[in-house]
């Protein structure tokens, strides 16, 4: 490490001058019992903490900062930790998506108003690492991540149990009468039993998984399960390392280019992620300016086959995947068969992409599969366009049934999710195997936030009768642990004038994955008819505050539902204040 940084030190226009400001500032800060020996030209390291007890997730964080404060200061930096916005899926309501922004914003602020050289970013649940990689992006300082883990293995009647998706398997087991109450309930204790983040492949490990494969964390973030000590060294070292980062001056721009991208998109498909990354990644891509869109995870994807067999899509879950040889092993299997687009990529630790994993030990050939054994041949995000979504539609084949990959049905339409929950369960519904259900206003207006109920239960009496998929349209989100043929994203949103506003029960619906295409079986004078007679859906209530900003500003999902006037890199210069 060379004790010389390549640029000056940003924390030094606040602590490097012997006049009154610098007087102030170093004054103010020995408050906390720091000796002046601290403020001598040493790189000040950012802990950016979404610890909460409201986001369990991320509970065990405190531990995890401690363990990067001793890394900090063994590599001769100085840490300074400071909380953030923690945006938990698992509590927050109406849904953590509403909140990403937000998080975003109080991430980026607190970075670019504070003497911070650079920033370790301590990340979990699903809306917390996009939010912090998005608002360090849009300062450009030297960062890297430290994901909180999964959680160990679910257990229940001497299985194990996935948290997320074995709550939607067993609540449509309930609903199909196929168990008691008292059976799903007793699962509820046995699915979550340590600290960490869902342990299957849903939207957090996904986007750990997303953050090693950019490069922006060191090698085996995304799997070392929460409570297992090597999370802890992990975080030792990746304290250490940010403080090498600093002196060098590697930025994040250095690291998140679009060639880090187009590996993150095919890595996706090897681990059967979540369709929450389409969303998360074009809008971290969008903070620094780099162009994304929904065609690449066509053209770059296609191809690449699910070799990662884990729940939703598979049998197994994080732990195992660790065991296995964690992201390394799959990297390492991907780079052998060409399928990673860009080796060369740098990553935090100075080394590319393909020089962290081309040695890295693959353990178990059942959960990171031969590329001649895949789980799917083709795990690419499917990309669907045609008159029901002018702006594209997401699909995720891992966690499809290959039958109803190609449907034509008729639809069962929802206004909203309230009208869903009020006809579902009706016995009367008409509605067969073959029909497809569509719901409407569940969009980033609509909701607002563009919640998790894309993949709506079945009606129970068609489970009674044995189906298990059926094919389902939306313009909302689902949870990265669920499962089914689910068409989500739809954009633009029905709140936003978008043509599912204009869907009618009965009317037929043509879903081609293989050729992209999703079609409303109305020819065009009809079309043109019914958005001159469709009636304004009521806007949602304009209560001011955070919603009201919200609701002007929000994006599409095809644009990643940032908000427009964050779009951009704004960097970390601020003026100088004089007290």
């Amino acid at each position: 490490m060379s004790p010389t940084p390549k640029r000056p030190l940003r924390s030094q226009e606040w602590f490097g001058s012997a006049d009154k400001n610098g007087f102030m500032y170093r004054s103010w800060m020995k408050n906390q019992g720091i000796p002046d020996h601290e403020f001598q030209g040493k790189p000040i390291i950012g802990i950016c903490n979404t610890w909460s007890e409201l986001t369990p997730c991320n509970a065990h964080f405190r531990k995890i900062a401690e363990h990067v404060r001793r890394g900090v200061f063994e590599a001769g930096g100085f840490p300074v930790e400071f909380p953030v916005f923690s945006n938990g899926e698992s509590n927050l309501r109406p849904t953590a998506m509403f909140t990403r922004n937000l998080a975003s914003i109080d991430v980026e602020e607190s970075i670019r108003g504070n003497p911070i050289d650079a920033v370790v970013l301590l990340a979990g649940c699903d809306k917390t690492t996009p939010a912090l990689l998005m608002g360090a992006a849009s300062c450009d300082i030297p960062a890297i991540v430290v994901s909180g883990g999964p959680m160990l293995n679910g257990k229940h009647q001497g299985k194990d149990i996935g948290s997320g998706t074995v709550v939607w398997q067993l609540h449509e087991a309930v609903k199909a009468g196929h168990i008691s109450m008292h059976e799903f309930m007793s699962a509820e204790a046995g699915m979550s039993r340590s600290a960490g983040t869902c342990n299957t492949m849903g939207t957090a490990s996904t986007m750990a998984c997303m953050a090693e494969a950019l490069g922006t964390s060191l090698p085996h973030n995304a799997a070392i399960p929460a409570v297992d000590a090597r999370r802890y060294v992990l975080a030792h070292m990746s304290g250490m390392r940010i403080v090498e980062m600093a002196l060098e001056d590697l930025r994040l721009s250095k690291i998140l280019t679009r060639e880090a991208f187009e590996n993150a998109i095919r890595v996706n498909a090897a681990i059967g992620g979540s369709t929450n990354a389409v969303i998360h990644l074009k809008a971290i891509a969008g903070r620094l300016g780099i162009p994304l869109e929904l065609e690449d995870w066509t053209s770059i994807g296609r191809g690449t086959p699910t070799i990662v067999d884990l729940m939703p899509s598979g049998r197994f879950l994080m732990e195992d995947l660790y065991y296995a040889g964690g992201l390394p092993a799959v990297l390492r299997r991907m780079g052998e068969a060409d399928l990673l687009r860009h080796p060369g990529a740098l990553t935090v630790n100075g080394k590319s992409l393909w020089e962290n994993v081309r040695e890295a030990p693959i353990y178990n050939d059942e959960v990171i599969r031969p590329l001649a054994k895949p789980l799917i041949e083709d795990g690419a995000i499917c990309i669907l366009r045609g008159n029901l979504a002018p702006r594209g539609a997401v699909l995720k084949p891992s966690a499809a049934s290959p039958h109803l990959m190609q449907h034509r049905g008729q639809a069962v339409v929802f206004e909203d999710f309230d009208h869903y929950k009020s006809r579902i369960n009706d016995p009367d519904l008409e509605v067969d195997a073959n029909s497809v259900l569509l719901m409407k206003n569940c969009g980033p207006k609509g909701y607002p936030g563009m919640a998790e109920v894309g993949n709506m239960g079945l009606p129970p009496k068609l489970l009674a009768q044995g189906v298990t998929d059926m094919v389902r349209i939306s313009d909302a989100r689902m949870s990265g642990t669920a499962y089914g043929t689910v068409v989500l994203h739809v954009a633009p949103e029905a709140a936003a004038g978008g043509p599912l506003a204009i869907v009618r029960d009965g009317d037929w619906i043509e879903l081609d994955c293989a050729g992209g295409r999703l079609h409303l079986e109305i020819d065009e004078a009809e079309m043109a008819a019914r958005f001159e007679n469709l009636q304004a859906r009521k806007p949602p209530e304009r209560t001011g505050g955070y919603r009201e900003l919200y609701i002007d500003h929000v994006l599409q999902a095809d644009q990643g539902c940032d908000f427009d006037f964050l779009l951009g890199c704004r960097g970390a210069e601020v003026p100088r204040h004089s007290h």
